[in-house]
């Protein structure tokens, strides 16, 4: 599912740029796969490519997209709209993948009532009736942590099914509601450790090389770059 929305990232940035044709070579190397993983992806999309040719990108474009799920659009509410809820409100990206979003909520009588992208943020208490009545099938929380699980039983109260939640807390959701958790500061903490593991790794495999080299020194052999 995730190498499919890279793959889909990828082929829009080659719409953008007049590209007809893609090889699968081309598409792996752009989206950092190997070519074989590739092909076997997209296999399970049905007949795409064309030996020796390539992908038409338009047409695998629209297959991926329906995988997904995308051609249906998709209509998004957004709670929270301080500093994290504002960007992603502003984030332009959302319309050219299938996200709508059609709604912003808060509870800060400050910014209820405020207008930002284009919609007016409304009071977290409309968002149960509101969620209906624009046919909400996506919901954000970048709520503060404390309002997160109210906030959740509130867009599953209203019948959304998936839910994406920007707070690290893991939230009570029942069996058929699914939900993807983004926790900035767990994936800051990945990055320092595979950094770490890296910087542990380069002297090791350099102190490695240095001792290859002098092996093969010591036999007679002459190491050419």
């Amino acid at each position: 599912m995730t190498r499919l929305a890279t793959y889909l990232r990828v082929l829009g940035l080659l719409a953008d740029e007049g590209a007809i044709i893609v090889s699968s070579e081309e598409l792996a190397t752009a989206s950092g796969v190997g070519s074989a993983k590739l092909r076997k992806d997209l296999s399970f999309l049905g007949p795409n490519g064309v030996r020796g040719v390539g992908y038409d990108v338009t047409r695998l474009r629209a297959r991926i997209e329906s995988a997904l799920g995308l051609d249906r659009g998709h209509r998004v509410v957004l709670v929270g709209v301080g500093n994290l809820g504002r960007a992603l409100a502003g984030y332009g990206g959302f319309d050219r993948r299938g996200f709508s979003m059609v709604g912003l909520f808060d509870r800060d009588p400050a910014l209820v009532g405020a207008d930002i992208g284009g919609l007016t943020v409304r009071d977290v208490a409309e968002l149960a009736d509101a969620c209906r009545e624009l046919d909400a099938t996506i919901g954000v929380i970048a709520t503060p942590d404390t309002a997160a699980q109210d906030v959740c039983d509130q867009l599953v109260g209203a019948g959304l099914r998936c839910i994406l939640s920007f707070s690290p807390l893991t939230l009570e959701i029942p069996d058929h509601v699914e939900m993807r958790r983004v926790d900035l500061a767990m994936e800051m903490q990945v990055l320092s450790f595979n950094l770490a593991r890296n910087e542990e790794q380069s002297p090791q495999q350099a102190s490695a090389a240095s001792v290859a080299v002098g092996a093969s020194t010591r036999n007679g052999s002459v190491i050419r770059p």
